[in-house]
């Protein structure tokens, strides 16, 4: 499906290219893009920078968007000219008429925001479309009992880090530094690239952000994914922070599950960061300086792109050797944190019989309650000792716990991976049951390795999202939905499952399910899948990357 999010009127003021998607999460929620398009169209698309444009499309993601679009515009061609590539601009510019919306075309939904009446949002905690105005965040946040004080201020990520980003940041907190304020809560700041960090340096920006009280970060996955040694809270401790990141499930940035975390705009960050508090309206509060005298922060405005040619920074690129046959990978098998892959086995050509059932999940399961971030990060080279954190997030519909699962050999409860090696210690193959939209958040590979290698065979839910249901493909595992979501309701964790008709496994053919319950009773239910021919090849040859080696030798 194509979802056409028709926008008019001109971002102007605090409103940013972000408030754009958090106001469509708010409208279409964490899974109402699955399946479809976002098209982006209409006259107030060229009062967006071509980066504001990347921002709104990178977190597509969060609401299960196959991709977004924007139709190719002046925008586009002058960013393209200043990264070096006009020849690319020169090209569109071509065939522009391939790159716009048709003339008449109809879309199967249709979302008008006038970006003119678009106030600034801010979204969250651990969903990224809970959607409020700024506005009203404070009032909301007493009444549910959020912590208003906000620890932490994060600017940056892949999702709201450009040159245009760091600008406005720094011209929030230059008005700061001009009446003597800084940050009452702590701020750090990650540029989006090599060359994003050496243009904010060179240009000033990386100072006056850290002159308000900021630390700049390496330029890479940091605290947004979870790679944050946090040192000012205890775990367990409730808080809240507010980032420009694009996702806040529980306990993704410093797998403290207390930490109330909101996604806004860099400048709200910085704005909200100065204050200290989710109670400050920059649209409408004052400021004390250190003269006493009480000011408003003015809207901040910013370049779009750098005056000079942005500096590229440090070129660190190591080019690999030109004939690498002769290479050899070694790796210390005592490592904790590097471990080769061994191919996973193939399908041996018969049905899944009597699997038993690993967890029945409920609720929200997110990739970061597949596979943990945070510590576990240093282990994503050692596919064995990641594993220990498969599912520990994911609450078991038995028993309303957190990695407690009944081990249905020896009736014991347990942690979700040892009772999952138990089973492959004991040639017992699994399965998951999990709810709707299993697999949301990051495209984390680990997620789908880890149930292939600890003997998971099938993941059956109501909804996946779409990255992690080819992921799982991409591994040898069957991810199948309920034809009918209620069936969800006829499978209890102590039950045995059957997958039948492998061996008539074809795109668009449902599979069977026999659910064999504990007192000898079954029934059988319809799965559905996606699988192409190709990926049914893989899932024959135990995963995509065996079925690349088998066509290597061919």
């Amino acid at each position: 499906q194509v979802i056409g999010v028709k926008l008019t009127g001109k971002l102007s003021g605090w409103s940013s290219p972000k408030d754009v998607i958090l106001k469509v999460a708010g409208i279409l929620t964490v899974k109402g893009g699955t399946g479809a398009i976002i098209e982006y169209h209409g006259p107030g698309v060229d009062s967006i920078s071509c980066t504001g444009m990347a921002t709104i499309c990178n977190m597509g993601a969060e609401i299960g968007a196959t991709t977004s679009v924007f139709p190719y515009n002046a925008r586009m061609k002058k960013y393209l000219g200043k990264t070096g590539r006009a020849d690319i601009a020169a090209l569109a510019d071509e065939f522009q008429q391939h790159l716009v919306p048709d003339s008449g075309c109809q879309y199967d939904q249709v979302i008008e925001i006038n970006l003119s009446e678009l106030k600034p949002h801010i979204n969250g905690p651990f969903t990224p479309d809970l959607a409020h105005p700024v506005s009203d965040i404070g009032a909301v946040a007493e009444k549910e009992g959020w912590p208003v004080d906000i620890r932490v201020g994060l600017i940056g990520s892949c999702t709201n880090s450009s040159y245009e980003d760091m600008g406005r940041s720094a011209a929030v907190a230059k008005q700061a530094l001009a009446h003597g304020l800084k940050c009452k809560s702590k701020f750090t700041i990650t540029p989006g690239s090599e060359q994003i960090r050496a243009t904010i340096e060179r240009d000033g920006y990386a100072q006056i952000l850290r002159d308000v009280g900021g630390l700049v970060l390496a330029n890479a996955c940091g605290p947004c994914i979870g790679q944050w040694d946090r040192k000012d809270i205890k775990k367990g401790e409730k808080n809240t922070i507010v980032t420009s990141y694009n996702r806040n499930f529980t306990g993704r940035n410093d797998a403290n599950p207390e930490t109330h975390a909101f996604v806004t705009s860099p400048e709200i960050v910085t704005a909200l960061s100065i204050a200290g508090t989710l109670k400050f309206n920059p649209e409408t509060d004052y400021l004390t300086g250190t003269d006493g005298k009480k000011f408003k922060l003015e809207a901040p405005d910013a370049d779009e792109l750098p005056k000079l040619e942005f500096d590229p920074g440090q070129d660190t690129y190591q080019y690999p050797p030109k004939d690498g046959s002769g290479q050899h990978v070694d790796v210390s098998p005592t490592s904790q944190r590097l471990q080769l892959l061994e191919p996973f086995d193939k399908w041996d050509g018969k049905d899944l019989e009597d699997m038993l059932i690993l967890i029945k999940v409920k609720g929200k399961c997110t990739t970061d309650h597949i596979s943990a971030a945070g510590p576990w990060l240093k282990f994503r080279g050692h596919l064995d000792n990641i594993s220990n954190n498969l599912l520990i997030g994911a609450i078991n519909i038995e028993n309303g716990k957190a990695n407690s699962v009944r081990n249905a050999l020896t009736q014991e409860f347990g942690p979700v991976p040892d009772t999952a090696r138990y089973y492959k210690k004991m040639g017992v193959k699994w399965a998951v049951i999990g709810d709707e939209n299993y697999g949301e958040g990051s495209s984390r590979e680990h997620a789908a390795l880890e149930p292939r290698h600890l003997g998971g065979r099938v993941i059956i839910t109501k909804s996946f999202a779409r990255i992690h249901e080819t992921n799982l493909k991409k591994q040898g595992l069957l991810p199948l939905t309920f034809a009918d979501p209620a069936d969800y309701n006829k499978i209890h964790p102590v039950d045995k499952l059957s997958i039948v008709g492998l061996a008539d496994f074809a795109p668009g053919k449902p599979l069977k399910c026999v659910i064999k319950h504990p007192n000898g009773s079954q029934e059988t239910i319809m799965l559905n899948h996606t699988f192409n021919e190709s990926q049914i090849e893989w899932f024959q040859a135990g995963s995509a990357l065996n079925r690349m080696k088998e066509l290597q030798q061919k």
